[in-house]
């Protein structure tokens, strides 16, 4: 029975292949411009903007950095999302720099055995997000023209992250291995711990400095290389679907679930586009009829949604580990829902005007930029990473300052 399943299912993914074959070959016109709109997008953006921080991190790794950051964390991210505290740089990584550099931390640190299966699939589901700069930069004022909606979509992306990662600290499938160490902060001084880990990863990876930048950047363009090549595959397809007429079947689909929330239709063309890529269907939400909250809500969910696109990337980030991708995919949409509710909520109670808003976003003319040049949008995101890891180890660092107090307190009475 299961060999018929497989068979069925080889011949669906040749029909698919040939089915794709001859789309491009019929519309080869909107195949050549979407692929080179996506090699745009790759080259003038994800490229510059992903390829300082794949090397920093590989080099922070291969340092021992990583690990001794990992142990400050422990405090916060163990009892919080049931993850390593070296997950925590994965997080930080993901806040700052956007899709896919969580996934890639996170398969990484899988292969290298700290953390186990399921907190790989626990890391992975919440670590990879947008970055700040995309929300504000390229939606909220290149898209929209109104840089305050960037405090909203940056909010609700974020709160309805933590949101995800703290629901998934209950996810606990009877097939947890346990492979990985459990690393607990048992010494009293914690940053002896810290850098006993750091001297530790360091002595295990052994590479001299020179040999560890050149591995850095190589596997940090191969990894962008690829990434590339996803971006432009998902244009073309998306761009071969809308040419077919695929989008008008699932326009009826989507309507049926947008009627009773009161969604203009025009939103639908957002959503599937959304689908597959997260910049196209932002774009399309923000040039729709529809009201300006209704647009902020939609782009907020196809944010979180993060495309197909991402999650092929996720795919190929996390290859040769045994990370399941269910996990990840339902976080998505838990993602999406969380995203666009909270987007709602923080609309309604900041009370924004958003009729006076309107006259500004018909000035676009529908144009995509950055409004950031290159070092200015580094420079931000570097500040934002430091910021986020500072915090989040002060916090850990009070957490575990505390807990010592706690016990020390309760031997003293007992």
């Amino acid at each position: 029975m299961e060999t018929e399943l497989n068979k069925k299912i080889i011949n669906l993914k040749a029909l698919i292949a040939i089915f794709v074959t001859i789309s491009l070959v019929i519309y080869s016109e909107q195949a050549f411009e979407a692929a080179v709109n996506g090699l745009h997008t790759w080259w003038e953006i994800v490229f510059p903007a992903l390829l300082p921080f794949f090397i920093i991190a590989e080099i922070l790794m291969g340092l021992g950095v990583v690990h001794f950051i990992g142990a400050l964390l422990e405090p916060l991210m163990r009892p919080i999302f049931k993850v390593p505290g070296i997950g925590a740089f994965a997080v930080a990584m993901g806040l700052a720099s956007g899709y896919p550099i969580g996934a890639k931390i996170t398969g990484k640190l899988r292969r290298e055995k700290l953390c186990t299966q399921v907190e790989g699939e626990r890391l992975v589901s919440f670590a990879n997000t947008a970055d700040p700069l995309f929300m504000v930069g390229a939606v909220a004022i290149g898209m929209f023209g109104q840089p305050k909606l960037g405090l909203i979509l940056a909010l609700a992306h974020y709160i309805s992250c933590l949101m995800v990662g703290f629901i998934l600290r209950f996810y606990n499938p009877k097939t947890d291995n346990k492979d990985a160490v459990q690393s607990q902060i048992t010494e009293t001084n914690i940053l002896k711990k810290a850098f006993n880990e750091l001297y530790k990863a360091r002595r295990s990876d052994n590479r001299p400095f020179g040999q560890l930048l050149g591995d850095s950047i190589r596997e940090s363009v191969n990894t962008l290389l690829l990434i590339g090549g996803f971006i432009i595959l998902f244009s073309v397809l998306t761009e071969i679907l809308t040419s077919i007429g695929i989008t008008n079947i699932l326009t009826s689909l989507i309507a049926f679930f947008l009627r009773p929330f009161g969604f203009e239709k025009s939103l639908i063309l957002p959503i599937i586009s959304g689908l597959f890529e997260i910049t196209n269907g932002s774009h399309l939400a923000s040039q729709s009829s529809a009201p300006l909250g209704q647009q902020i809500i939609i782009t907020s969910g196809i944010i979180a949604w993060s495309g197909f696109s991402v999650h092929a990337q996720v795919a190929a980030m996390v290859e040769g580990t045994d990370i399941r991708l269910k996990p990840y995919i339902f976080s998505r949409i838990l993602h999406g829902i969380f995203a666009s509710i909270t987007t709602f909520l923080l609309l309604k109670r900041l009370n924004l005007n958003l009729e006076n808003l309107v006259t500004d976003v018909t000035n676009l003319h529908g144009e995509i930029t950055l409004t950031l040049g290159y070092w200015e949008r580094f420079s931000q995101m570097s500040f934002f990473l430091i910021l986020l890891l500072s915090s989040l180890i002060l916090l850990s660092l009070i957490i575990h300052i505390i807990k010592r107090i706690t016990i020390i307190s309760f031997h003293h009475f007992n």
